[in-house]
């Protein structure tokens, strides 16, 4: 149970390609049908992508919005990094704005700038290496989350998990995906269940999608169906990834997963949130302050194309909802496992 994981076995899609003059993004709207990627030659293509959901997945957005800056790159002209990032502001303020939830986002756009400031007349190389770095360093981070978060469970254990946080939701292997990957692969984790997500069904489209690619049997679940399961005991952890975590250990995430976090403490069952550190937000006190996205709400209107709805209704279509923190467990990141979190032990971890 203690042997290394075999990383080529349980992570084989990259859901992001850099050419050197291009980035290619799996087109998760067409998936799993259709496997085709999406060729972004400049920022606002990545800007537009990230906001049409072709690319999709906190980290993911982080690591291609960094990418999307290397192509503003290639249309101006400057001496150094700091004449460059004043005219890339620009551009970085309409990737920034492209989904205001996810905190990556923000995140890699800041480091992005931070290092366009700190270089000279090599800044074009430079940037390049840094968008470079952020995605090799996500890989890294999933794969000892993965390890963290799949030592807090028992042999046996039976998991579910909402939306996708695998390896199309990152650069690779996945964040709460890959705690599962490394249950599977160490024994820890027996059964697997997916929620299908609405409205964009990414459970269903895509999560038991890939694990399909890797081998993993996963069983698929209304989102409804979600509190029926954990009474009868086939789940002893839901594990699930975020795009925000407040100064308090408060959770943004995909919608659905506050109520699955309340059905989870009434039935016992644990709660598990993944996430690397750059998703930790500490100048954001609780999750009371997080805006929360509003899509189309012509997105409940129908499935796959086909309109479900009479003419005339209204919807309501946030994106994300807040999961407070004392409803979770655990919050694992690669820096470590913070246990029932509160506003103490975030400062304790990621204050510095």
């Amino acid at each position: 149970m203690s042997s290394p994981i075999d990383f080529d076995r349980y992570d084989r899609i990259r859901p992001i390609r850099w050419t050197g003059e291009a980035l290619e993004l799996l087109d998760q709207r067409k998936l799993p049908f259709v496997v085709e990627y999406r060729n972004c030659a400049t920022s606002d293509d990545v800007a537009a992508a990230i906001h049409d959901l072709t690319v999709r997945g906190a980290p993911a957005i982080g690591i291609a919005a960094a990418w999307g800056v290397v192509l503003a790159s290639h249309r101006i002209e400057a001496p150094d990094g700091a004449e460059a990032a004043h005219k890339l502001a620009p551009a970085m303020e309409r990737l920034n704005a492209a989904r205001p939830t996810a905190v990556n986002l923000a995140w890699a756009l800041a480091r992005m700038r931070r290092t366009l400031g700190e270089s000279g007349p090599d800044w074009r190389e430079v940037i390049e290496r840094e968008a470079r770095a952020i995605e090799t360093e996500d890989l890294a981070a999933n794969r000892a989350m993965g390890s963290l978060g799949a030592a807090l469970m028992r042999v046996g254990s039976g998991v579910l998990t909402h939306c996708n946080t695998g390896s199309l939701a990152t650069a690779g292997f996945g964040t709460a995906l890959g705690v599962i990957r490394a249950g599977v692969a160490e024994g820890r984790i027996q059964r697997v269940f997916a929620g299908e997500t609405r409205p964009w069904l990414q459970g269903a489209r895509l999560t038991v999608w890939e694990l399909q690619q890797d081998g993993i049997d996963a069983t698929l679940i209304a989102d409804s169906a979600a509190s029926h399961l954990m009474k009868t005991g086939q789940v002893q952890w839901v594990v699930v990834g975020a795009d925000r975590i407040c100064a308090n250990g408060d959770v943004a995430n995909k919608i659905g997963t506050y109520q699955l976090a309340i059905a989870a403490r009434h039935h016992g069952v644990k709660f598990m949130v993944v996430a690397p550190s750059s998703t930790v937000d500490m100048g954001t006190t609780s999750g009371d302050m997080i805006e929360i996205e509003e899509r189309d709400p012509g997105e409940l209107f129908g499935v796959g194309g086909s309109r479900t709805v009479a003419e005339g209704i209204t919807a309501w279509n946030p994106v994300f909802d807040v999961t407070p923190h004392a409803l979770i467990d655990a919050i694992v990141t690669e820096r470590g496992v913070v246990e029932t979190p509160d506003t103490e032990q975030m400062q304790a971890m990621f204050g510095a």
